[in-house]
């Protein structure tokens, strides 16, 4: 909502590709990661006269896995449909997808009620502009190239009501829904390689309930671009509408320079595209096919990101901030739950939570090492649960628990020689800490009247002193109780 005056409605459209080995129609190879152009294509995925496609079952497959997940209806009927529109990326001068007859309906992510979801094929990719980059001087500035690695490689789309009402609440939508395909292990949807795009309808109007004209702003690839694509289209709508100009049903793109929309074309409707049923593709009747029963399928959905964030807050009372980052990031919330089920309790539990979220994932940052398990390995699991241990036996300060860690991760080792050759192991003999107390006290006579005298802060002074002067290796709860005992 840009103001009181206006009311804004969101519709999002999200592409993912899926994760198979072959394309959706063909067996020419699905990889993202080929960097050399035309490799993996044949003549079915380029559209050669008088091929015939065969639908990839696995894709199917992870469609109705999403479906399950979000509690969509799985369609009994489903067939593809030829989507007519010509563009260089598209081979055959149509693209595969779904009409009337999707594969899911229905269902709801993160508070969002979903349309539907169904399964086509992804287009080439087209590089314009390249200039110098010409392969050859019969070739001038302003040409354009396509690579068809990308052409047939399975796509999802799905489609949200238009209930979203801003455009953080757009942000938070994309997020989950890319963390849902990541656990479900069916697609990486890493936006800044294009394998999960989103397309945002939006519309402001003066009066709610009711819809403005929609414009369409695309291809949106990093959750930034979704969240400022959408305030400046809400603030232009405003804008116009204030002016008492009209807004213009089109389709835009987002210029990340300039941050603002631009516009690309008139938006087309439906009818445009003349949809009819492919003739070279079989209708499938899913219900027909065992493995994909409603039951079935949930027998293969794992814990899902929101299902881990109730149970992490139920057994271990977390704060927030921590439970989104195991969610964020599994294999950081696998490391986590083996050091907890190591330490038992809760709260040793919560405190080694502390430990992992800020000493150790800042040790991965400053060295600049990713998260991943085979490096938050470097300090083994066993290791992080017997810091935890010392520190609460009191054999270990916190300063000097962070000391540790930071040792491991350097050099290996356990924590309990670690903290001996660094000399990190808390004095708790009462006998010498009451001898270093007395030296400290008769060195500061002046701090020691003063505590008498009803200064509460000049006891923290001494402590601090006698922490310095075993160079923390002092227990300081036992230091202020020798002092206390001595001022009396």
């Amino acid at each position: 909502m840009s103001n009181s005056n206006y009311f804004t409605t969101i519709g999002l459209e999200v592409h993912a590709e899926l994760k198979t080995a072959t394309k959706m129609f063909c067996n020419s190879k699905n990889d993202t990661e080929e960097k050399r152009p035309n490799v993996n294509v044949c003549p079915i995925c380029m559209g050669h006269p008088g091929t015939l496609p065969v639908i990839n079952r696995e894709a199917v497959k992870h469609i109705l896995k999403i479906g399950t997940a979000v509690g969509g209806v799985i369609a009994d009927f489903t067939e593809f449909d030829r989507k007519n529109y010509f563009y260089p990326d598209i081979p055959k001068g149509y693209q595969i997808s779904q009409y009337k007859f999707p594969l899911v309906k229905g269902g709801k992510l993160r508070g969002v009620s979903l349309t539907r979801i169904h399964l086509e094929e992804d287009t080439a990719k087209s590089t314009h502009d390249v200039g110098d980059a010409a392969p050859t001087d019969r070739l001038k500035d302003g040409y354009s190239l396509v690579d068809f690695n990308r052409a047939g490689v399975p796509l999802m789309e799905l489609v949200t009501e238009p209930v979203v009402r801003s455009a953080e609440e757009a942000v938070r939508f994309a997020r989950e829904l890319q963390l849902l395909l990541r656990y479900l292990g069916i697609a990486d949807a890493n936006m800044e390689k294009g394998e999960m795009r989103v397309e945002a309808n939006i519309s402001v109007s003066p009066k709610e309930g009711v819809f403005g004209t929609k414009v369409e702003v695309k291809n949106l690839n990093s959750f930034r671009a979704v969240e400022r694509a959408i305030a400046y289209e809400v603030l232009r709508h405003t804008t116009l509408l204030e002016e008492g100009n009209a807004v213009i049903q089109e389709t835009r793109g987002w210029d990340e320079s300039k941050q603002t929309t631009f516009s690309q074309r008139r938006k087309e409707e439906s009818h445009d595209y003349r949809y009819f049923p492919d003739p070279d593709l079989p209708k499938l009747s899913l219900g027909l096919i065992p493995e994909w029963s409603s039951e079935a399928l949930a027998r293969e959905i794992p814990e899902l990101p929101w299902q881990r964030r109730e149970r992490l807050a139920k057994l271990y009372a977390l704060k927030a901030p921590d439970i989104e980052m195991y969610v964020e990031n599994r294999e950081l919330g696998d490391y986590f739950e083996e050091a907890a089920r190591a330490l038992d309790l809760q709260e040793l539990a919560q405190l080694a939570s502390n430990y992992i979220t800020s000493d150790i994932v800042g040790l991965l940052a400053k060295s600049e090492t990713p998260i991943s398990r085979s490096n938050l390995d470097r300090i083994p699991v066993g290791e992080v649960a017997s810091v935890i241990r010392m520190i609460t036996a009191g054999v270990l300060s916190s300063r000097g628990a962070k000391d540790v860690l930071a040792a491991i991760f350097a050099d290996g080792g356990s924590a309990e020689t670690q903290a001996k050759e660094k000399n990190l192991i808390q004095q708790s003999n009462e006998g010498e800490l009451e001898a270093t107390a007395r030296e400290i006290m008769k060195e500061h006579p002046k701090v020691v009247d003063e505590y008498r005298g009803g200064k509460e802060a000049s006891l923290q002074y001494l402590i601090g002193q006698g922490m310095k002067r075993t160079k923390g290796s002092a227990n300081p709860e036992v230091l202020k109780k020798i002092f206390k005992k001595l001022l009396k």
